[in-house]
């Protein structure tokens, strides 16, 4: 694969001494990647199922996650970038203090 654009492999070619990115055809991109796509969206699936199951409120994580799904049924480009931001923090200001240790994997939209 050639960083940035997953449809692009790179095979060796005896008569050259790099190698050369060749393009894969939409066929082979989902013969290559589709049985691991369709694990991680079973695992989401269940993981929202297990929320879903369980008591108590959810915190921000939650519509997070939410948000960056609705960004995959988007027939956009850059998908990949949407989902990222719908977990990432907009501000551009720093922080006096980072309120924990520790990553949470998304945004609580809460700034200082």
């Amino acid at each position: 694969m050639v960083a940035g654009n997953p449809a692009v492999v790179r095979e060796k070619n005896p008569g050259i001494m790099d190698q050369t990115p060749t393009i894969m055809t939409r066929q082979q991109v989902l013969d290559l990647y589709f049985l691991d796509a369709r694990f991680k969206l079973i695992e989401l699936a269940a993981f929202l199922d297990r929320v879903e199951r369980a008591e108590g409120d959810a915190d921000f994580r939650l519509p997070a996650l939410r948000q960056a799904l609705r960004e995959l049924e988007c027939n956009k480009p850059e998908r990949a970038r949407q989902v990222l931001l719908a977990f990432s923090d907009a501000t551009t200001e720093p922080i006096e203090k980072a309120p924990g240790k520790g990553a949470v994997g998304a945004w609580a939209g809460i700034a200082g």
